[in-house]
């Protein structure tokens, strides 16, 4: 009979005409080893499905064994699909951080809303950022083993006391320690910090660039980004936001690492997200400055990248008859820049009439200004009675990933009714303007 455990590599999938499909491996067959490896989680199935030959072992719900053997091109995917995609249950996070943004949701959202994960194992999947503080010395040996590439990590300071303090956890200044480890085996990494106001800024940034940039080239980029506040912090630490003054200095002091660290190794390494940049008033740094853009999920460059696919995209593009009214949303942090798009577009498309209309978070406060926070709700209700067009366009970072609802749980139908508008979905990028312009369907 099944166990929980084989609940977890039961294959949902065969590909079809993969090795896998070839040789006779089915859906509902449950994974056991490869050449002689117990698959415990994704790291040992990616790891053990590199060989050219696999010596599969597949247990039925049963119990009852059979061995395939598959022979395939190196590091060609054996086509199998799992229910889920780390092949195991998600570890939890176990950090009390004072500056957590899930402890900052109100009650009443999905359940799914309040999970935390610390999983190592996100990390190299889906590029989650992990504390260290949750990873076992096996995990850190089997990331080393198998040369898994590249670990997110978010660092927060490298001064182990007040990282004990900021993680409300008693091991984390010892987990800093699983990182010199994976430098020393040249694993790739790259690093995060959430800079918090009179906590783990100033002087304690300056120790931690100063410390972390000895892990170049294995550690490729640090972001800096502000902690996240919002309008629902009661009963937690106290924090409060950089003013326009705090947000130049901070960009100062890495910027003057940036040009340190450039002409030492060749990269800025150091960044700021863009949400420092927009606080203060400055001008975004030019493209060259984010080393290839490595940190995009975490709000560096995304202006700027943006801003450098729309001009690419234009290139060459002539002035259109095209006759048609719509409207898009953006957040407030990059509501100046769509503007600004919007307002080029006129070049080429006159006779054109676009909306564009920046939404406040009220559901989560003013402090919060990304597109991907918004709200379904506010959505509607700062639409409502706005001259909207025939179609309003909202960026895919506004819903759940490859899904239409919304983090409050909003669905692209519910606009549609309440808003009276055909609804569709863009990318989150600088290449989509001409789409809308044109009316071309987008992500629908």
């Amino acid at each position: 009979m099944m166990n929980d455990n084989d609940s977890f590599r039961k294959i949902s999938q065969v590909l079809p005409g993969s090795p896998a499909f070839l040789a006779g491996i089915k859906a509902g067959d449950i994974l056991v080893g490869i050449n002689g490896l117990v698959i415990k989680d994704i790291f040992d199935y990616q790891y053990a499905s590199l060989e050219e030959e696999c010596l599969i072992e597949l247990s039925d719900e049963n119990g009852k064994l059979r061995r395939v053997s598959v022979t395939k091109d190196e590091e060609e995917d054996l086509g199998l699909v799992f229910a889920d995609g780390l092949m195991d249950c998600y570890r939890s996070c176990r950090n009390k951080c004072i500056f957590c943004f899930i402890d900052q949701m109100p009650k009443g959202m999905r359940q799914t809303l309040y999970f935390k994960d610390d999983d190592s194992r996100l990390s190299f999947l889906q590029g989650n950022y992990v504390t260290l503080t949750n990873m076992s010395d096996e995990d850190i040996e089997r990331i080393i083993r198998y040369n898994l590439s590249p670990v997110n990590i978010s660092f927060q300071t490298t001064n182990p006391e007040l990282r004990v303090k900021m993680m409300g956890n008693r091991f984390a200044g010892e987990a800093l320690k699983k990182a010199e480890r994976l430098n020393d085996a040249g694993i790739t990494m790259n690093g995060q910090i959430v800079l918090c106001k009179g906590i783990n800024d100033g002087e304690e940034l300056q120790r931690s660039i100063s410390d972390l940039s000895a892990y170049i080239p294995n550690l490729q980029s640090l972001s800096v980004v502000p902690v996240g506040l919002s309008k629902y912090r009661e009963g937690l630490y106290h924090l409060e936001p950089f003013d326009e003054r705090e947000c130049a200095l901070v960009i100062d002091q890495i910027e003057k690492w940036q040009k340190k660290l450039f002409k030492k190794h060749g990269i800025h390494f150091v960044h700021a997200s863009d949400e420092w940049y927009v606080r203060s008033g400055r001008e975004l740094p030019g493209a060259e400055s984010y080393d290839g853009y490595p940190q995009l999920e975490n709000g560096v460059g995304m202006l700027r990248l943006m801003q450098e696919e729309f001009e690419e995209s234009v290139k060459g593009l002539r002035r259109s008859d095209v006759s048609r009214e719509f409207s898009c949303i953006t957040g407030r942090l990059s509501y100046p820049y769509v503007a600004r798009i919007i307002e080029r577009m006129k070049e080429y498309y006159p006779k054109v009439k676009a909306h564009v209309y920046c939404i406040e978070n009220e559901f989560f406060g003013e402090n919060i200004t990304v597109t991907g926070l918004l709200t379904g709700k506010d959505i509607m209700r700062q639409l409502k009675d706005r001259k909207l067009g025939e179609k309003l366009y909202i960026p895919e970072n506004v819903f759940r990933a490859g899904q239409e609802v919304m983090l409050d749980d909003v669905t692209i139908a519910d606009l549609e009714q309440s808003l009276q508008v055909k609804v569709d979905i863009v990318k989150s990028d600088g290449t989509s303007f001409v789409s809308m312009y044109e009316g071309s369907r987008i992500r629908r």
